[in-house]
């Protein structure tokens, strides 16, 4: 498995399909059926690629990790695009999701590593939000450094759920 930059078009199948199904595997049980029904896609339309591919150009750093096929990816923003509990001297981790038959294979971690690689060196922090309840998730963040530095409200498909946001310290001061 190599972890790189997202080649457009052609790797965007292969992101909605891993985003549909950890999606499924993630977070049956802590959404409505009718939320993951809205949000969740596994095999892509033409025009869900379109969608994907206009949302992911957005991004600073696209990565996804890939052998044979794309089996998970990271959206890492720093510019534009960022959730509103990330300021100035921060990037946001908007998305990383992998295959759920890729889950403790070191695919989250490696592109982890290789967005934290991307940043640039004005940036002094990385947040993200997570789902309250999703303990997978938050064990993730918390076992590779994230703190729990605020909570919030998030809507998906109409319906509200709490959030955490957590962030990492990743300036020069306090990298290795």
């Amino acid at each position: 498995m190599e972890v790189r930059r997202f080649a457009g078009r052609t790797d965007v199948a292969g992101i909605v399909r891993a985003h549909g199904r950890a999606w499924r595997a993630a977070y049956d049980g802590l959404l409505s059926a009718a939320a993951l029904e809205d949000v969740v896609v596994v095999e892509p339309t033409e025009a869900d690629i379109e969608r994907w591919l206009e949302e992911l150009r957005k991004s600073d750093a696209v990565l996804v990790a890939a052998g044979d096929r794309v089996v998970g990816f990271a959206d890492f923003r720093w510019s534009e695009g960022t959730k509103p509990f990330v300021g100035d001297g921060e990037a946001g981790l908007k998305a990383i999701y992998v295959d759920p038959d890729r889950w403790e294979r070191g695919v989250g971690s490696a592109l982890l590593s290789a967005g934290l690689d991307a940043l640039p060196d004005s940036v002094e922090r990385l947040r993200l939000e997570v789902l309250a309840d999703n303990d997978r998730a938050r064990r993730f963040y918390e076992t590779r450094g994230f703190e729990r530095t605020g909570s919030r409200t998030v809507e998906l498909a109409g319906e509200h759920y709490p959030a955490a946001v957590y962030t990492l310290e990743v300036g020069a001061d306090t990298v290795g």
